[in-house]
C-alpha cells in the first residue's frame, strides 16, 4: 500500500512519502514514489503516486520523454500548475487504458492516483490531487493539505495542527508523525521516508531527506511522540 501527503502554508510546500509497495510474511519491497522536476528561476513541481506501480512508472516515463522530445504542451512548457494537472490526468487514463488493451482485466487494477504541486514563475504554488478517471482537485483552504493511499491514520494529527501559517519546519514534523502513525498502524506502509521542501517564490527546490528505519532523528521522533502521547493521556480529566 501506500501513504504519501503534500501541504500547502503560506511559507510553501512540503512533500512526504513511504516508499512500500508491498508487505508480505516473506517479502517487503519499497519503491519511490516521488519525483520531481525543475528549471531554477521558472519553475519546480514534485509528484507524488500511489496505486498500480506500473502505471506510475509508465507515467513518469512518458512525463520524462516528453521532455527529453520538447514535445508541445510538456511539464517545462506548460504555463499554469492547473494545465500541468490536465496534463497528468490525461497520462494516467491513458496509461490505464493500454493495461486493459492488453487483455489485463481478470483481477488486475491499473488505477492510480497523484499529487501534483509546485510553482510556475509569475503564478502561486498549488496542489493538485489526480484521481484516476484524470478529473482533478486543488488544495482548498480550509483543508491545506492532500493524502493519497492509506490517509485514515495520519490525518487527525494534520487537522489539528496544520494552519496556512504554519512554519515549514512545523509543517514538516507534523507530516513526519503522521507518516509514523500510519506505519504504526499499518504494516503496508514503510520507510525509506522522502520528504522535500519547497519555499514560496524561491522557483529553486528546498531541502530534501531521506530517512531509513533505523535513522536517528526518525527514532527519537516516534520515541518523543509516544512519550507525550501517553503523558497527555495520563493528563486527562477523568470521568467522576
Amino acid at each position: 500500500m501506500t501513504y504519501c501527503l503534500a501541504i500547502k502554508i503560506d511559507a510553501g510546500l512540503v512533500f512526504v512519502s513511504d516508499s512500500r509497495t508491498n508487505a508480505g510474511p516473506d517479502q517487503v519491497s519499497t519503491y519511490s514514489k516521488m519525483r520531481s522536476w525543475g528549471a531554477a528561476g521558472d519553475r519546480q513541481i514534485v509528484m507524488l503516486s500511489a496505486g498500480n506501480l506500473a502505471t506510475t512508472q509508465a507515467v513518469v516515463t512518458r512525463i520524462q520523454r516528453d521532455i527529453d522530445e520538447q514535445v508541445e504542451g510538456n511539464l517545462f512548457s506548460l504555463r499554469y500548475m492547473s494545465e500541468v494537472a490536465e496534463y497528468l490526468g490525461k497520462l494516467n487514463v491513458k496509461q490505464q487504458t493500454k493495461h486493459v488493451d492488453q487483455g489485463m482485466t481478470a483481477g488486475f487494477n491499473a488505477e492510480a492516483t497523484f499529487i501534483v504541486g509546485g510553482q510556475i514563475a509569475g503564478q502561486p504554488p498549488n496542489l493538485y490531487m489526480v484521481y484516476p478517471q484524470g478529473n482533478y482537485i486543488n488544495v482548498s483552504d480550509t483543508s491545506p493539505f492532500m493524502q493519497i493511499g492509506e490517509a485514515k491514520y495520519g490525518k487527525p494529527i494534520l487537522d489539528r495542527i496544520i494552519h496556512h501559517d504554519t512554519s515549514i519546519d512545523d509543517a514538516v514534523r507534523c507530516a513526519l508523525v503522521s507518516m509514523d502513525s500510519t506505519i504504526r498502524s499499518n504494516v503496508t506502509v514503510g520507510p525509506p521516508i522522502e520528504i522535500v521542501t519547497y519555499l514560496t517564490d524561491s522557483l529553486v527546490m528546498g531541502k530534501y531527506w531521506k530517512l531509513e528505519a533505523d535513522d536517528p532523528y526518525l527514532l527519537d521522533l516516534k520515541s518523543a511522540w509516544d512519550e507525550k502521547l501517553r503523558q497527555a493521556f495520563c493528563e486527562l480529566p477523568r470521568l467522576e
